[in-house]
Parts: structure tokens; C-alpha cells; sequence
């Protein structure tokens, strides 16, 4: 039994290392507001998932990139390698691009005429908002707060994607 908490708290660890991250967050926030502006040209969901991938890898490379330069050599006598600041860099934008998965995959659900386009573009935008919560709702709970606090903390993380969707509303 002791093996096993140990297994699940390191596994909440790595968790709240790789995926419970502000990139993560920064990486929703920025899906959903490719998705609000693809979307209100009336492109389709594979243009709409085009333009989405390919703004993430840009903005993933180039984080990466600014974690690796800014954490080799960042403190007098720090001696790290440059393969280690990019490994570094590398793990903690994982949530950036992981993030980026659930919306991209409805968006190819309506390019594969699976749903239509208009309920994939608008489900890829709520699904941005539960990502969302659930960052917060966990954050929340690996801090140990009461249940009142994990729900405004969901709530409060949820915000941005509920705000993304009515900048969606406004420019349609």
C-alpha cells in the first residue's frame, strides 16, 4: 500500500512538472483564440486545425528555444550544459503542445465531416474552457485547498476560455 501512494504521488508530481504548467494554460488559451480568429474568417475545420498546428509548433519551437537560451549559463557559476537547458526547456513545454491535442482533435473530427464544422469549431472552444478548469481544479488540489477553492480556482482558470468565446461571439 505504501508502494503504491509512493507511485501515485510521484506520478502527481511528474504530473504537476510536465502537464499542470502555465504553458499548459498559455497553450489552451492560445488554441482558442486561433480558433476564434480562423474561425471567424468562416474557414473550415481543417483550415481552421491547419492554422492551429501550425501556430503551436511555431510558438512551441520558439519557446523551447527561449527556455534553452535563458536557462543555460542564466546564473553566475551555473555550469549547465546547453543539453541540459534544452532538455530542461524541452520537458516544460510538453503541457504546451499536450494541451494543444484534445481541441486539434475535434477540429479534425469536422475536417473528416465526422460533426459538422461550425459544432466542431464551437465543441474545440468549450473543450478549451474544461481543459482549462481542470488545470485549475487540480492545481487547487495539489495544494491541499478546500473543495470551495478548487471549484473558484477551476472557475477562475475557466475564465480565459469563456472569454475567448465571447470574443467568438462578439466577431461573428
Amino acid at each position: 500500500m505504501t508502494q503504491v501512494r509512493r507511485l501515485s504521488s510521484e506520478a502527481l508530481r511528474r504530473a504537476r512538472l510536465d502537464y499542470i504548467t502555465e504553458e499548459s494554460v498559455y497553450g489552451t488559451v492560445l488554441v482558442s483564440g486561433m480558433i476564434v480568429v480562423a474561425g471567424s474568417y468562416g474557414a473550415t475545420s481543417w483550415e481552421v486545425f491547419l492554422s492551429v498546428f501550425g501556430t503551436v509548433v511555431v510558438f512551441w519551437a520558439a519557446h523551447v528555444y527561449a527556455g534553452t537560451i535563458a536557462g543555460h549559463g542564466a546564473f553566475e557559476g551555473d555550469d549547465s550544459s546547453l543539453g541540459t537547458a534544452f532538455r530542461t526547456a524541452l520537458r516544460r513545454s510538453v503541457g504546451f503542445l499536450t494541451s494543444a491535442l484534445p481541441p486539434s482533435i475535434v477540429l479534425l473530427l469536422g475536417a473528416t465531416q465526422t460533426v459538422d464544422d461550425k459544432v466542431a469549431i464551437w465543441v474545440a472552444l468549450w473543450l478549451g474552457v474544461v481543459i482549462l478548469a481542470v488545470l485549475g481544479f487540480i492545481v487547487f488540489s495539489l495544494r491541499g485547498d478546500s473543495w470551495p477553492i478548487r471549484i473558484l480556482g477551476a472557475l477562475g482558470t475557466a475564465v480565459f476560455g469563456v472569454a475567448m468565446i465571447i470574443l467568438k461571439a462578439l466577431i461573428h
